[in-house]
């Protein structure tokens, strides 16, 4: 390798009329071999994120976006809406605990964490149990997860700094609220699973100094702590060598009899076994061996194992499993598949709430433990539902949230099937009367009906002369429903179109759906987000010079492959945090997770050409062609999609003959892939996507 060029050199560019010089990066003479094939990695120094010529380059990044930014003439004026906006009370549902009080989140408006608190009754005075703003200075230590004691002594609670997906485990004691001593660090992907005096968790070894997060993480543990002593002390209880890229989650149900080892990371699904808590020396029993089947238990009771699977039902169906003998053999349907896709079983003193998605909106039904259909939930409109109760009682909450429908709070009464809205937000000058959405199925390549929802405000012509934000994410089976966000409105208020796309890779129609969009069956993901985008042109909402695209992490990847492929169709295209590396992204941290859905570039000389041939660093066009304005956002502790892919794909686009248009990174300082984001943060890094946005299409917002 020779010696990375400074980050302090400059060449020029021309961006919104006039020059941008951008910061050549740091570059060497990298060249990899895949089945014969050299492959080029000039930007290699960007994989080490805490280099001094990587941390010069990201300094003068930044600079070049901020300057290009602070001369938007109305980015301000964004900033005091997208302010007023957020400035609303967001309350979550309340659960009430064994304690016999009430629980539940809420934000003042502008503070940058949720506060937990509780209270005795829904109307009665609520104390602060847990506040995260005072965890920090700047409200970049997010509160992730909450769990306590099945007596109710103790309260576990588990924290993020800076948006990293390391956690970091806390003890409170539950009456007086005060801490304990008790701390657990590296931990990851884990809440706190309680048994007696102590709980388990799920960690690594502890990363080495400097690369914390980027290095790879390999050997998820599971220990037991005792409250009251030091992690030293903490005891192994599974691990899985022989597998060092395997997940294990730990599961025990509140009688406390056994302990569940969830295992994932190889497959599409997840492993399960098992062994009682109450027997010395009690040999583990396994329920599932392969990782084939997303496997989700949700009671243990009765001696049967309550779960929902996709095992012989592709869009997932409600099973039990005798304690005695679990094998798959010996399951048995309790509820059988649907048309719509089940997606979670929450128990309700002696029934079940039953959650679907049909054509990507929320269902639910009230079930007997024996399977028994006795009534729907009713919802304002298509949106997404989630629920709050518990098998001690039959108390019920659920939030409702739509595209213009801010998340409320319902009291839900199970025996006479009503709702009673607890809490509904109020945003100051939004009439949400004025807008509207609609839900449209169009074409794609191969033929293929795919989903989409359009939200504009109310009077809209379609003369093609309206400007569209168009999102997207495709993979990983996770589904797009409906949901609210206050800073879209400033997009909706000023004439904009949002429009969603349920491409397939998701799961808004089970299983098959989202494997027509993983591996060697990728490219129908890009194909459906090219086809969304024709669709609105076509039918006269909008034309190529008003449209935006935008994705973050999985959808980052697909706005970052979609551009390459299509820059003729878009104006602005905003990829977050992205997967750009699709040659080495299983190298960094949690990346080899990601295999089930993309495969990897050594799995085969196939594999290896079909991801290069659509991986957004190495597609980027470099002979004239006009590409969109393109605004990269990444973080310097994102260690879900390193910065490393982000840095690398905008030093080559930036290199790259792709016409006039700006190509910045916006790279964010103490913050992550997104989850646990304070709000300041939040409102900083949408005034300057939307200031992007509406600068680049030529239009002021009012």
């Amino acid at each position: 390798m020779t010696a990375a060029a400074s980050a302090g050199a400059l060449s020029s560019c021309t961006g919104s009329g006039k020059a941008l010089a951008y910061p050549d990066a740091p570059k060497d003479n990298t060249v990899d071999t895949y089945f014969g094939v050299e492959v080029a990695d000039p930007y290699r120094p960007l994989e080490n994120d805490t280099a001094a010529a990587t941390l010069e380059w990201v300094k003068a990044e930044n600079k070049v976006t901020q300057d290009y930014l602070s001369q938007i003439p109305f980015r301000e004026k964004l900033r005091e809406r997208l302010t007023q906006l957020n400035n609303y009370a967001k309350s979550g549902m309340p659960k009430k605990a064994k304690d016999g009080k009430y629980y539940y989140y809420e934000n003042s408006g502008l503070q940058n964490q949720s506060v937990l608190y509780r209270t005795d009754s829904l109307n009665g005075k609520a104390e602060v149990f847990l506040d995260p703003n005072t965890l920090s200075d700047n409200g970049t230590v997010a509160l992730t997860g909450i769990s306590r004691s099945n007596d109710g002594k103790y309260t576990a609670y588990t924290v993020s700094r800076n948006g990293s997906d390391w956690t970091e485990i806390y003890l409170l004691d539950t009456e007086s609220a005060k801490p304990l001593d008790d701390h657990v660090e590296w931990a990851k992907f884990t809440g706190a699973e309680w048994q007696g005096d102590g709980f388990y968790y799920s960690a690594y070894p502890r990363p080495e100094e400097g690369k914390e997060f980027s290095n790879a993480n390999e050997n998820h543990q599971i220990y037991y702590h005792k409250v009251g002593t030091p992690q030293s002390e903490d005891i192994l209880v599974y691990e899985d060598p022989a597998h060092p890229l395997h997940f294990h989650s730990a599961y025990v149900p509140s009688s406390e009899d056994y302990l569940f080892v969830i295992g994932g990371g190889e497959g599409i699904g997840n492993s399960v076994m098992f062994k009682s808590l109450k027997t010395p020396d009690a040999k583990w029993v396994t329920m599932e061996p392969s990782q084939d089947y997303n496997i989700e238990i949700f009671d243990v009771a009765d001696g049967k194992i309550y779960f929902t699977t996709n095992y012989g039902a592709p869009h997932a169906r409600v099973m039990t499993a005798p304690i005695a003998n679990p094998s798959r053999s010996n399951w048995q349907e309790l509820i059988p598949e649907s048309e719509g896709v089940l997606t979670d079983v929450t128990p309700s003193g002696d029934k079940l709430i039953v959650s679907y998605e049909k054509d990507a909106s929320s269902r639910a039904y009230i079930y007997t433990r024996d399977g028994k259909q006795l009534k729907e939930v009713e919802f304002p409109t298509y949106g997404s539902a989630s629920f709050s109760a518990s098998k001690d009682n039959d108390e019920v909450f659920y939030t409702f949230t739509s595209f213009t429908y801010p998340a409320a709070v319902y009291a839900y009464d199970i025996n006479s099937g009503e709702s009673t809205l607890v809490k509904a937000p109020e945003i100051n000058g939004v009439n949400f009367d004025d807008y509207v959405t609609e839900q449209v199925f169009y074409t794609s390549a191969d033929s293929t009906k795919v989903p989409m929802f359009i939200t504009y405000k109310k009077g809209l012509k379609r003369d093609g002369q309206n400007p569209v934000y168009l999102y997207g994410y495709g993979g990983f089976n996770v589904s797009l429903p409906p949901t609210f966000s206050p800073n879209r409105m400033v997009w909706l208020e000023n004439g904009g179109i949002y429009a969603q796309a349920n491409l397939r890779g998701g799961s808004e129609y089970g299983e098959e759906w989202h494997l027509a969009g993983t591996k060697m069956n990728k490219l129908n993901v890009f194909n459906d987000f090219i086809a969304a985008a024709e669709y609105l042109i076509n039918e006269k909402w909008t034309n190529p010079e008003l449209i935006t695209i935008e994705g973050g992490s999985n959808g980052g990847l697909l706005v970052g492959a979609t551009v390459n492929l299509r820059p003729d169709l878009f104006k602005v295209a905003i990829p977050r945090v992205g997967v750009m590396d699709m040659l080495r992204y299983h190298l960094f941290t949690i990346g080899w997770n990601w295999a089930s859905d993309y495969g990897t570039s050594a799995d085969s000389k196939e594999m290896f050409e079909y991801l290069k041939g659509y991986s957004p660093v190495h597609t980027i066009r470099n002979d004239g062609t006009p590409y969109p304005a393109i605004l990269v956002t990444t973080a310097d502790h994102d260690d879900r999609v390193v910065p490393a892919h982000s840095f690398k794909y905008a030093a080559t686009l930036q290199a790259a003959d792709t016409g006039d248009a700006p190509k910045l990174i916006r790279i964010d300082s103490n913050a992550g892939h997104g989850a646990g984001k304070p709000m300041s943060k939040v409102i900083d890094e949408y005034t300057d996507i939307y200031s992007f946005i509406f600068h680049n299409i030529g239009r002021t917002p009012k």
